[in-house]
């Protein structure tokens, strides 16, 4: 159900310090807190962006959904999303 290059995953755990496969365990765990579409979706039709908790922080996972397959594009951890969705364990 989920992709992603490994290239990419590769890189993500040397500079951010997290996988794909943590992100999928995440989510098979039900920690998902939101899931969006991306904001320009006339030009990125099928794209959105999970926002998944891991490590106590909010990660923002942009992918493309195609063919009942789930395209991981990135990871990136957002202070703002964090304190959005995790505000009793921010302050």
């Amino acid at each position: 159900m989920f992709e992603w290059s490994e290239e990419k995953n590769l890189l993500l755990e040397k500079n951010r310090g997290i996988s794909f496969e943590e992100i999928v365990e995440a989510i098979s765990q039900g920690d998902v807190v939101a899931d969006e579409p991306h904001f320009d979706s006339k030009n990125y039709p099928n794209h959105g962006i999970f926002f998944v908790e891991a490590n106590n922080y909010i990660y923002c996972v942009p992918y493309k959904e195609e063919n009942s397959k789930i395209f991981l594009k990135t990871i990136y951890p957002s202070i703002k999303a964090t304190k959005k969705f995790l505000k009793d364990k921010v302050e």
